[in-house]
């Protein structure tokens, strides 16, 4: 059995021993990305983390007043507003915005307050004409100007004042809708980095959301948010996916202080394993990855010669050409089959590759530090020149139901509530620690340790 633990111990040269993900792409028949090729391995440093971070009501708020209010943050897609009109409402602490398409290819952002006694003016999202509030009737155009109120002769004070809606600052990337609360945030293509780079072989604009679940989670949004992060987890939590899932040799990457990626080799067995054949890898794949073109193993056989890495990938690239009428040809094995994970600080994070791209987004929930919310969308490709799918609305489970009942996520449920089992538990076993810290890998749990350093930052202005 190989033995993970027999590692170059020394800062940043932790690393374990076998096949790199570097190695891997030395074996592509195609050209590899340069986006691929890149390798910013830093290292963090291995200070403990109070718990006080995750626990704390004076840091949750601390986050909320120094953080939250500058960052900017993913609302939602562009196609859950595709009609003049259309908006979804976006909740954060205590603050609530209205994301609407004023036009047919403008979105803005309003605070969701009426200007004259403070109500809300939309308690839902849906399709409107105008933002009429239901209290006494003042109503403003999709654009924010004030078109009015009753009695306006009454109101003849409010001529010399800017009655239009305050506003948000809104960008878009990829088909999402972003917004930052700042008044004057940093610039949105500044902010995103490598991403519109990367990302240049996946338009997620032009896939559909065809899986949408929200679910409530017991525990601090960061704990959540980290669970993604790594994939040292995968030995003791995921252990059915072990045969084909190279955990540790995982790659992981820090590109500024917004953006990190995680590169974890799909196809082959984890270095923990011994003894693995490659049929078992190709079945157990199919079988239990729910991310591959084919989720059975049956009437299947591989021929004599080829990897399971290879075999599946092939199997993928035609399953997903005949899904998305591309020429996939020039596709790597790693964009067709691995794991790779971008995050936006501080809580997006998507998947690349020609696969179902996964996105995973964690809120707080309020103003309490011990529960967040948890949305897990998969986009997906339709055949090009056909007609766009309509995306999916959300499925909002309820907070004791498993993931493994959201049917749509297929496979991903059983895995999701793998992750949820160890997600309460740790909110819990952290206000239990007489420790009172945490302890992170020096490099398996780096993309945490530099999620926390950019947190920093912000907290200390």
């Amino acid at each position: 059995m190989n033995n993970p633990a027999n590692t170059r111990q020394q800062g940043e040269n932790a690393r374990c021993e076998g096949p790199s993900f570097q190695d891997l792409l030395d074996l592509e028949e195609v050209p590899v990305p340069d986006y691929l090729r890149e390798n910013t391995c830093a290292y963090m440093g291995d200070d403990d983390l109070p718990v006080d971070r995750y626990i704390s009501q004076q840091f949750h708020d601390l986050e909320r007043d120094k953080m939250w209010n500058r960052v900017w943050q993913m609302a939602c897609r562009e196609e859950d507003i595709p009609e003049v009109g259309d908006h979804q409402l976006y909740n954060l602490f205590d603050r609530s915005v209205i994301i609407v398409r004023s036009a047919g290819n403008e979105i803005r952002g309003f605070i969701n307050s009426c200007l004259h006694r403070g109500r809300l003016l939309r308690d839902e999202g849906g399709c409107v004409n105008e933002f009429r509030c239901p209290f006494h009737g003042a109503t403003w155009e999709l654009d924010g100007s004030f078109r009015g109120i009753p009695c306006q002769w009454d109101f003849k004070h409010l001529k010399e004042k800017d009655m239009n809606l305050p506003q948000v600052h809104v960008a878009t990337w990829g088909g999402f809708v972003f917004i930052n609360f700042a008044e004057n945030p940093q610039p949105f293509e500044e902010y995103l980095g490598v991403f519109p780079e990367h990302f240049s072989r996946f338009p997620l604009e032009d896939y559909y959301k065809g899986v949408h679940i929200q679910r409530k989670v017991n525990c601090n949004w960061k704990v959540g948010a980290e669970a993604f992060m790594e994939s040292f987890h995968t030995v003791e939590t995921h252990r059915q996916i072990l045969t084909f899932t190279g955990d540790a040799n995982s790659q992981y990457d820090y590109f500024g202080d917004h953006v990190s990626r995680s590169v974890t080799p799909m196809g082959v067995p984890s270095p923990h394993l011994s003894d693995i054949s490659e049929e078992q890898v190709m079945r157990d794949i199919l079988k239990l990855s729910g991310r591959m073109g084919k989720d059975s193993d049956e009437g299947i056989d591989m021929p004599d010669g080829l990897t399971a890495r290879k075999y599946v990938a092939d199997m993928n690239r035609q399953v997903f050409e005949e899904a998305s009428g591309e020429d996939l040809s020039d596709a790597t094995m790693a964009e067709l089959e691995d794991a790779i994970l971008y995050s936006l600080f501080p809580n997006f994070q998507v998947w690349i590759g020609y696969h179902g791209n996964i996105v995973y987004r964690f809120l707080p929930d309020g103003n309490n530090p011990d529960r967040c919310i948890f949305d897990v969308m998969v986009l997906l490709r339709y055949p090009k020149g056909s007609e766009r799918p309509q995306a999916v609305p959300m499925h909002r489970l309820d907070d004791d139901k498993p993931f493994a009942q959201a049917e749509e996520l297929g496979a991903l449920g059983p895995v999701f509530d793998q992750d949820d089992s160890n997600m309460g538990a740790v909110q819990a076993g952290m206000k239990n620690s007489s420790k009172g810290a945490v302890s992170l890998a020096s490099y398996q749990e780096s993309r945490i340790r530099h999620f926390h350093q950019t947190l920093d930052k912000y907290l200390q202005g």
